[in-house]
């Protein structure tokens, strides 16, 4: 099956993508440029030292780097905590890579403006690179600052994917002829429901109550988690698991 295409075969099926968003609360995006592997953390271009140190940390790491293939000058970081309504960010820039060996977290200074993060790892699974690049290259043409390709953020099948800070709204099925538009929307506080997954940091179920009603729902209904269908959930293996869907009760 080498031809088979995970984010096909998903829109094919008309697969919810509700409730799938990132649910860590601790994020830390660390600017690596050049090739990731399929572990990003471990498989990059960062001194040995550096890697071990982020493999250690308690918290999830994301590799990013720039749609056009530029770096510096220094290392940009940035760590995002998730609060009521999205996430706290702060950031900071590092003279070297092997500043992160001693670099206190705690200390970074609050980042203002937003951060458009597209799953771009191709090692990892090949939607993401073929429908996520595109995405990210239409981005950073209106926000050159803000735009990093990243891995890690999980749905490859709902590619092009996407998580913006602070907001922690994630994205999926973005193109790159309305990828522009629709983070025009979430930039102004709004949450594009046709390609909703959620709002990161928070569980599925909870990501799924907040769409329910955005979508116009009573927020007095009750959403439950149900078992979905057993699929192949990526190009990058043929493996079957089971998905999570998520309804209002009795409905």
């Amino acid at each position: 099956m080498t031809d088979f295409r995970c984010a096909l075969a998903s829109l094919t099926d008309d697969e919810p993508m509700v409730g799938t968003a990132p649910t860590d609360t601790e994020l830390l995006l660390v600017e690596a440029p050049g090739p990731w592997g399929r572990d990003a953390v471990a498989d990059n271009r960062l001194p040995d030292a550096v890697r071990a140190h982020l493999a250690s940390l308690d918290l999830k790491v994301f590799m990013v780097r720039r749609p056009d293939g530029s770096a510096g000058p220094g290392t940009h970081v940035y760590r995002a905590s998730a609060i009521a309504d999205g996430f706290s960010v702060r950031a900071a820039v590092l003279d070297r890579p092997d500043d992160l060996l001693a670099l206190d977290l705690d200390t970074l200074e609050p980042h203002d403006g937003p951060l458009w993060l597209v799953c771009t790892n191709g090692k990892r699974d090949r939607c993401c690179a073929e429908m996520g690049r595109p995405v990210a290259g239409m981005l950073a043409g209106r926000w050159p600052g803000g735009t990093w390709e990243t891995t890690h953020l999980g749905g490859h099948r709902f590619s092009a994917t996407l998580m913006a800070l602070p907001s922690g709204v994630t994205l999926g099925r973005l193109e790159p002829t309305d990828a522009i538009a629709v983070c025009e929307q979430v930039a102004v506080g709004g949450f594009p429901l046709g390609w909703a997954r959620g709002r990161a940091g928070r569980p599925g179920i909870d990501q799924a109550r907040e769409l329910h009603v955005l979508a116009g729902g009573d927020p007095a209904d009750e959403v439950v988690a149900v078992p979905g269908p057993v699929r192949r959930q990526s190009c990058g293996d043929d493996k079957v698991k089971g998905t999570t869907r998520y309804e209002v009760a009795g409905g």
